[in-house]
């Protein structure tokens, strides 16, 4: 075995799965000036019902879905499940036989600099990463989920982005993103930025939990989408998914807290309200959209 392969052997799993994304990878660094985002929805519980900004102020640590037991996409994060599975191909089996808060978090590479963050479609709210969080993050084109052959790390990411911005695989523009799995702890007063929530949160349990994290808080510009609008769309998620939103709505609009408001209720099909999430987040999304404001009581 060659003194490179033990080093490989000795290395934590997050190094081993940075160095073997890194043999697949190709280009130029990163622009150092792209930041990874984190997309969530602020204001859902944890497994164990607590409010999940709070289990954040209380924890300090972003923790993946293995963790979590939660998602905003699909859970399946367990030994022989799709993520498991994902991971092990993805990463070289690094984390194979590691516990499962060594395993990484999921964000995206915001390459197009967009307020609400990276991937929106798993969420209203996102945590910004600071630069320094760059050379610990592996990327993949498309989502892991269709088993992506294109990667980057910071070091080598020109292919993973063009492959993005070119737009070649996506079927959806909710798909257009540069996946990025963080390795190694996401500490808020360590590796976050700032913590983007939308403005229908304004003065809300949501902005209260908010205000306890030790990170800066913006608002983007928000997400709206008018019955109306709404309507013009039933090929998008299916004339069902239409009819539903429009009995949640509130005032002949959709925004993040009705939505979630829907959702804390109970009453209707969890995966039905992804589906209306998928419609305000694709047709509701800001049409100017050049950054987040900081919160002057910040």
């Amino acid at each position: 075995m060659s003194g490179n392969d033990h080093a490989l052997q000795a290395a934590d799993p997050a190094e081993r799965a940075v160095r073997h994304v890194a043999g697949r990878s190709v280009g130029s660094p990163v622009d150092g000036s792209l930041r990874v985002t984190l997309n969530f929805h602020p204001d859902r519980l944890t497994s164990d019902g607590v409010p999940l900004l709070q289990r954040l102020a209380e924890d300090g640590v972003y923790h993946s879905q293995f963790v979590t037991g939660t998602s905003n996409g699909g859970l399946t994060a367990y030994p022989g499940g799709d993520r498991w599975r994902w991971e092990s191909r993805i990463f070289g089996g690094a984390y194979d036989t590691e516990p499962d808060a060594s395993r990484p978090v999921y964000g995206a590479l915001n390459v197009r600099g967009r307020s609400v963050g990276g991937a929106p479609r798993f969420g209203s709210a996102h945590l910004r990463l600071n630069a320094a969080a760059l050379p610990r993050a592996t990327f993949c084109y498309p989502d892991s989920f269709y088993e992506p052959t294109t990667f980057g790390v910071a070091d080598a990411a020109t292919a993973v982005v063009q492959a993005v911005l070119t737009g070649t695989v996506d079927t959806d523009p909710l798909d257009g993103y540069v996946e990025a799995q963080v390795h190694g702890p996401v500490m808020l007063s360590r590796d976050v930025e700032a913590l983007v929530l939308d403005p229908s949160f304004r003065g809300t349990e949501v902005e209260t939990h908010a205000r306890r994290l030790p990170v800066p808080l913006e608002w983007h510009p928000g997400f709206r989408l008018d019955v109306a609008d709404l309507r013009r769309h039933p090929d998008y998620r299916g004339p069902e998914i239409v009819d539903l939103g429009a009995r949640i709505a509130e005032n002949g609009h959709l925004d993040p807290r009705i939505l979630g408001a829907a959702v804390a209720m109970g009453l209707h099909d969890a995966q039905s309200l992804k589906r209306v999430w998928h419609h305000l987040a694709h047709f509701g999304t800001p049409s100017t959209d050049t950054g987040a404001d900081a919160d002057s009581a910040r």
